[in-house]
């Protein structure tokens, strides 16, 4: 969980003899259709005795082209590639997106590729990928720049559920406004952050509900409330709780520069140590966040919440 944020570019990739088959795209929640794209390049090299490997990008072209509004990731860059890493693929590619890389012509853009990847056989993209400069490359042109290159371009259909396609804006919509379980059915795996355990000032103890202070600043957040989560130490094993991302209202007179992540963990146990790095899955939403007119009135909620959470445990 805590590895460095590590991969190589496409200029520092080791060459392969065998078959490279490589799928393409930012995969940003690497989602259910993410899925789709990444498994389809492992199967095919598992056919063709080659390896399989995920070329993606960072940090999203929206920060260079729209620096003031850019695009709120799901995930960071270093969680992202080790997830991929963990899926199955032999390795990842981390390109670099620059203002060079950018201006890269469409029609040159699997040449430039085969250049620094010799061994690629195909590439597998999803079918509304775009790419090169000004993004005026889609799929049909990138299957006929594939013939002229001699590389097989495989285009996945993108994937839909309750009428819709699964997609990371999406995901984003639904995760802003508490709709968890939906967005974890699209990402086909619980929504997780990864973290380390800061003090705090207690104020969780003083209620009777100690909590665990996760270091999490996503770019985009999710609702402000409470969750039912599990949490596990780098070590340790699953433990159920009850999570509160938010600002607070209750505690603080002025809201905090930024919002927090407390989890006050159900049952007994030995709880993860200051400076721990710990993972929490947020597995369902209970309630928004409220501001209450008294620390009793908010430590009666709490008990709820508590209440709300065992019990779905106990039904999941």
């Amino acid at each position: 969980m805590s590895a460095k944020f590590s991969a190589a570019s496409l200029h520092d990739v080791r060459p392969t003899r065998r078959p490279l088959h490589l799928a393409i795209g930012m995969f940003d929640g690497v989602h259910l259709g993410h899925q789709a794209v990444i498994e389809a390049a492992i199967r095919s090299a598992q056919q063709d005795n080659g390896v399989a490997a995920v070329l993606t990008f960072h940090p999203h072209p929206s920060r260079l082209f729209h620096p003031d509004d850019p695009t709120l990731l799901l995930m960071p860059s270093e969680q992202k590639i080790n997830f991929l890493r963990k899926f199955g693929v032999d390795f990842v590619i981390a390109q670099p997106f620059t203002r060079t890389f950018a201006k890269l012509e469409a029609g040159h853009f699997l040449p430039y590729l085969k250049k620094h990847l010799p061994s690629l056989a195909a590439v597998y993209v999803g079918e509304n990928f775009r790419f090169g400069r000004g993004r005026v490359g889609d799929v049909k042109l990138l299957i006929n720049s594939g013939r002229e290159t001699n590389l097989t371009v495989v285009s996945i259909a993108r994937l839909r559920r309750n009428g819709e396609p699964v997609s990371s804006t999406r995901i984003r919509d639904l995760l802003t406004h508490g709709a968890l379980a939906e967005a974890n059915h699209l990402l086909g795996y619980n929504y997780y952050c990864d973290g380390s355990v800061q003090p705090g000032l207690k104020h969780g103890r003083a209620l009777g509900f100690p909590t665990l202070n996760v270091a999490w600043e996503p770019e985009a957040q999710p609702a402000y409330g409470v969750y039912a989560v599990r949490l596990r130490g780098a070590t340790g094993r699953w433990r159920r709780g009850v999570a509160n991302y938010g600002l607070r209202p209750t505690i603080e007179h002025s809201a905090p520069v930024r919002p927090l992540l407390e989890t006050h963990l159900l049952g007994r146990g030995r709880a993860p140590g200051p400076r721990a790095r710990v993972r929490v899955e947020w597995l369902a939403f209970l309630r928004p966040e409220k501001k209450f007119p008294s620390f009793d009135a908010l430590r009666q909620q709490i008990a709820r919440d508590c209440a709300a959470a065992e019990k779905y445990f106990n039904r999941a």
